[in-house]
This record gives C-alpha cells, structure tokens and sequence, in this order.
C-alpha cells in the first residue's frame, strides 16, 4: 500500500483491525455548516470470515429500518460490498457513545423481529434472498461483543 487512494476505507490497513467494531470514519462539513458523520461498523474480521448473504440482506432491511425508529439523523445504512460490515451515515451526530448506543438498540430490535420488512417483490429487488434467522445470529454476535465496540486496531 504505497499510493494514498481516495477512499478512506482503501487506505485502512484490514490486517491490523479487530472486528468487530465500530469506527468513525469521517466527518464531512457542508456549506451551511451541516456535519455529515460517516461509521463503519464491522461485524466480521476482514479476509477471514464474512456475512453470508442472506443474513446480511436481512439485517441490511432491519437496520435501516429499526434504526430510524431511534433518530431522525440517519442519512443512510448500507453493506460492504466485502460482506464484512456497514457504513453508517449520520448528521450532525457528534457523540460518539450516543452512536453505540443507537446501534445497540437497533441490534435489540433486529432480536426482537418477527419479519424481515420489504421483503417482498414489490418493496425488494431480491425478495427471495432472506434470513430473518441468519439476521438475528448477526445481532446477538455483535451484541455478545459490545464491549469491545470501541477497540478497532489489534493491540
């Protein structure tokens, strides 16, 4: 890795990071002084394990939209396409502990989930490709492990 790229996430050393975490990214200002706070939330160890994708589609759907229930700052929550993890974005979220404490209760809810919302073919481009089950296994990993959210780097 000699060359600075323009994406952050190229730039991060994935042989030195310890999922699962949860790591500000960067903060964005706009024009009128708006802050854009962009998160990556890694649930799996990258180039060693991932999300199956099932899982992953289900807690996608979940997420985004649970986690509106908590907050009206969300501007987004989608996967990586390396199936290790999310980015979260934000604005003008500024703390970061009320950031674990807004995805905590968004994982609570995926547990306590009866049904994948949009999972249909009219609200969903890949209605058949879901597990509410694999979706809820995701949760209580990242859960089990919330104490560790704030460690990012292997010591």
């Amino acid at each position: 890795m000699n060359k600075k790229m323009n994406v952050e996430s190229f730039n991060l050393d994935h042989t030195k990071v310890k999922a699962p975490y949860v790591r500000l990214v960067d903060v964005t200002k706009g024009k009128h002084g708006d802050k854009i706070h962009k998160y990556d939330i890694r649930f799996k160890q990258p180039n060693k394990e991932h999300m199956d994708m099932a899982a992953l589609h289900s807690i996608e759907h979940l997420m985004a939209e649970n986690i509106r229930n908590h907050t009206d700052q969300v501007l987004d929550i989608g996967p990586m396409g390396c199936q290790t993890g999310f980015y979260l974005s934000l604005l003008n979220q500024a703390d970061d502990d009320d950031v674990l404490e807004l995805f905590e209760k968004t994982l609570q809810d995926v547990l306590q989930a009866d049904e994948v919302p949009a999972c249909n073919e009219v609200q969903c481009g890949w209605a058949a490709n879901h597990s509410l089950e694999g979706a809820k296994q995701l949760a209580q990993e990242m859960l089990e492990k919330r104490s560790e959210w704030h460690q990012v780097y292997v010591k």
